[in-house]
Parts: structure tokens; sequence; C-alpha cells
């Protein structure tokens, strides 16, 4: 039985390397997609400070736990010594432990953009063909939904044990959104620990000793007509002390407008001080 001789195979030809000059030109053959906008690339970032709060949500701690724990504790242990009842004393504090307990939650901005640092991300973010200070923004608009999670939380926990806000819902509406408001201005102030400052630990050891005077002594606990004089004239000049006073008048049905001014004046001064002052430190760092 005879076989047909078989024919090697012969390999199949190898394709020659693109030559250098071609890769340029490779590149550049589609037309080049458009720069994204600044607001598109803040969302973006605002959005990537959310999905964190999504994979780690013991980061709602401080926003859900914290003022549930301040306001049961404040409203019971002063209550009675303050104001005669804690349903009185309520009416008064609620408002005020709302500003305290958003208000610091603004210093986990700063721990956040110096967490970063040290992971090096951004570094990636500095060689982004974007709009510089979108990072920044993007950790505020993050953190705007964490204040407003805070602020609804103590809304929520007040009306169970009696507060009764007489400016309705478009007094509590204009109240939050005036406090978000100035947090994110004063937030500006943390991002520029975060920068400047070389650990996390640093950020919130300088951040607690800038916010308890600012909380403490004003007006969110007592009357600062019963302090001091030399005390009160702090308290005068403490822009927490504005906020609280306009928080405060516009959940009782009024309307505060020096107290709105005073307070949305002191916030786009935050922001054209420290918003400034963190971009320069961002772009030489």
């Amino acid at each position: 039985m005879s076989t047909a001789p078989t024919r090697p195979r012969t390999p199949a030809p190898r394709s020659s390397p693109a030559p250098a000059a071609s890769l340029p030109a490779a590149l550049v053959a589609g037309p080049r997609p458009p720069r994204p906008g600044a607001l598109s690339v803040c969302m973006t970032f605002g959005w990537r400070a959310m999905l964190k709060i999504k994979h780690v949500p013991e980061q709602l701690f401080d926003v859900t736990a914290f003022p549930i724990m301040m306001t049961l504790m404040f409203t019971y242990l002063f209550g009675g010594a303050l104001a005669g009842s804690t349903g009185e004393y309520l009416q008064f504090l609620l408002p005020g432990i709302m500003v305290m307990s958003v208000v610091m939650t603004t210093m986990y901005t700063g721990v956040s953009v110096n967490t970063d640092i040290e992971k090096g991300v951004f570094d990636r973010f500095r060689t982004l063909p974007i709009w510089r200070p979108a990072p920044m923004v993007g950790y505020l608009l993050g953190d705007a939904f964490r204040y407003t999670a805070a602020s609804v939380v103590i809304l929520g926990v007040g009306l169970v044990m009696g507060f009764r806000p007489a400016g309705g819902v478009a007094g509590v509406l204009a109240g939050i959104a005036l406090l978000v408001a100035f947090s994110f201005a004063f937030s500006w102030l943390w991002t520029m620990f975060g920068l400047l400052l070389r650990t996390e630990k640093s950020v919130m050891g300088v951040s607690m000793m800038v916010l308890f005077p600012l909380t403490f002594l004003s007006n969110i606990l007592v009357d600062p007509r019963t302090m001091p004089g030399w005390l009160q004239a702090f308290v005068e000049v403490n822009p927490v002390t504005h906020l609280v006073a306009a928080v405060r008048g516009l959940m009782e049905g009024a309307w505060p407008g020096a107290e709105i001014a005073w307070t949305l004046t002191a916030a786009a001064v935050l922001i054209a001080v420290f918003g400034t002052l963190t971009m320069r430190l961002y772009n030489r760092r």
C-alpha cells in the first residue's frame, strides 16, 4: 500500500514590525476626544467620593450615630437645668446641634485629601488634562451628601423627641441648605490642612483645636447673654454663632436677613481665601 508523500508545511510569513515613524500617525489618525468640561469633571470626582462611602459604609458613622448621640446627650443632660424641661430646651437646642454635628464633620475632608496624597492618588490626578480644582471640588461635593445626611438624621431624631419647627417644611429646608452651603465653604480650610500637613492624625489634631472653640464658644448650647462680657465679644464675631442664629431663625419661621447675609459673606470669604491657598499648595506640591 503506497502512501502519498507529504509536503513540508511552510511557516506563515511573519508580519514585519511597523516602522517607528508610523506610530505617531496611528495615534493621531482619529479625531481627538473633546476635553471634559469643569462641571462634568467635578461631578465625576464627586461620584468617586460617593463610591468610597459605598465601599466603606463605616464612613457614615460620624453622620448617623454621632449626631444621634449628641442630640440625646445634650437634651437630657442640660434640658432640665437650663430651660426647666427637655421639651423647651429641644426647641432651642436642635438647630444648634445640627450645626455643631455638620461643622465638626467637615474636618474629614482634609483627612480624605491627606490619605489620597499618602497613597499617591494625587500624583495621578495632576497628570490628567482636567480642570485643576476639580479633585478638590469633587471631595466637597461628595461631602455635601454627608452634611445633608447628618442634618436629616438629626431632624428625624428631633421630630421623634418632640421638636416642632414653626417655620414648617420651607423653613427647615432653607436652614439645611444654608448649613450645607456654609459647610461646603468651610471645608476648604481642611483641604488646605490636608495638603499642608504630613499625616492624617496631624490633620485631625489641628482640626479639633480649631473646631472646639468655634462650636462650644457660640450660641449652640446656651444663650450668649449668660456669658461673661469678654467671652461675648468672641461669640459675637464667631461665624458659627451667626450660622446658628440664621438656621434657628429659619426653622422658627422668621427671616433673619442680617444673620443670613453675615453667614453667606463668611462663606464667600472662606472660599476666596482658603480656596486660593489650597490651589497654590496643590499646584506646588
